[in-house]
């Protein structure tokens, strides 16, 4: 017997965006389910373990009985310290572990709950164009509203406030950034934070600075940190995460550090959401933190190796594009007559290369492609040579 019985769903389900990454990861799947070694670059999942002394930390520290109890609402304050000490360590910043810090379960859920606890349904929020998908879905669930700031290579694809119009400086409340930049590549200097903040200021706007990738910088350069900016804690907060650092992207630790009443709104939403972080897991992040940083360093020199290798074999093949200054991402255009999507399907059907088609990340992403260092050297350029032969470069 059939039943009629159905059950729709809220209205802001509907206006969730389409997940992007998932359509992706089916299609790489399907080809590799008929047989064929494709060669992924499409995404942003770091391919080399988390170093083994902050896993040998995990399982010791999975031993202790404290830890399976839950954990403390917002966390354990010797994680908070840790990460207080590594932003004093390498960006000079100065953040109050109690007030000026929360744990997040990885850096995503506080892109996400941010517009949640700042805009109400009709708020304006500004949004980088291109950029991370998952500032849309924030937004979406606030059921608020967002205008895109145009990120332009003949502007080192950074954000022109003065281009912004008087009607969307006046209404919108929040505008997130992120350098080093997904998808771009690009990074961000002091002085354009500098700007943000006097900007933000001016219109009321709080900024949101996602520093996911704020370890990797290239060629002797270390990334800036918005906070680093005079006035950055009084108009914003910067989100930062273990996972591209220590590649502990599995392991979803994150944290957003600054401004103490929006720290204030982001805990409070959590204490209605979770229980904390497993504490052996806080354990290890603390580990992470506070113990040498040769990792890192290793880490970053392995992909800044990667790039060359990776940026040699492309102009072997004549794909003339600026190599990145930080991030793990190649923004790459493609050839004439092809738009993003066209020739990412191309790539993956012909080459069996995987790349993510810029249309994805906005569309100012249109005419690009991104692709991650994120196989060895040996495979990125096997990926350029597969690509070569189809003679799509002049």
């Amino acid at each position: 017997m059939m039943s009629n019985f159905s059950i729709p769903s809220a209205d802001v389900m509907k206006q969730l965006p389409t997940q992007f990454f998932a359509t992706l990861v089916q299609n790489v799947n399907r080809e590799i389910a008929a047989g064929h070694d494709v060669i992924n670059l499409g995404q942003g999942n770091p391919d080399t373990p988390t170093p083994p002394h902050i896993v040998k930390a995990l399982q010791e520290s999975a031993d202790n009985p404290l830890y399976h109890k839950y954990s403390p609402f917002r966390g354990y304050s010797f994680l908070k310290e840790a990460v207080v000490q590594r932003y004093q360590e390498d960006y000079g910043v100065t953040l109050d572990p109690e007030t000026e810090v929360a744990i997040l379960f990885g850096g995503k859920t506080g892109l996400v709950q941010l517009p949640q606890v700042l805009l109400n349904p009709g708020d304006l929020c500004l949004v980088p164009d291109p950029g991370y998908p998952d500032y849309w879905s924030g937004v979406a669930l606030a059921k608020a509203e967002m205008s895109f700031l145009p990120l332009k290579e003949e502007n080192r694809f950074l954000p022109d406030y003065e281009a912004i119009s008087e009607e969307d400086r006046r209404r919108a409340k929040l505008m997130f950034l992120n350098y080093p930049n997904n998808p771009t590549s690009a990074i961000a200097p002091l002085s354009f934070y500098e700007d943000t903040v006097e900007f933000a200021k001016r219109n009321g706007i709080v900024v949101a600075s996602d520093f996911a990738y704020g370890a990797i910088g290239f060629d002797g350069e270390r990334p800036v940190s918005f906070l680093q900016a005079q006035g950055a804690k009084d108009v914003g907060i910067e989100f930062y995460t273990l996972s591209k650092t220590y590649n502990m992207a599995g392991w979803r630790v994150g944290f957003a550090l600054g401004n103490a009443e929006i720290i204030s709104m982001i805990n409070l939403l959590q204490d209605h959401m979770y229980v904390s972080l497993f504490g052996g897991i806080q354990s290890a992040a603390a580990t992470a933190l506070t113990s040498s940083q040769d990792c890192v360093g290793e880490l970053v020199a392995r992909y800044e190796s990667r790039r060359n290798a990776f940026y040699d074999a492309l102009g072997l093949i004549g794909w003339k594009a600026t190599r990145p200054s930080g991030s793990f991402f190649s923004w790459l255009p493609v050839p004439q007559g092809y738009t993003s999507a066209s020739f990412a399907d191309l790539l993956l059907r012909e080459a069996k290369v995987a790349v993510a088609p810029g249309i994805g990340f906005g569309n100012g992403g249109e005419g690009y492609v991104r692709a991650g260092l994120l196989s060895s050297e040996a495979r990125l350029t096997e990926a350029v040579e597969r690509i070569g032969k189809l003679s799509l470069f002049g």
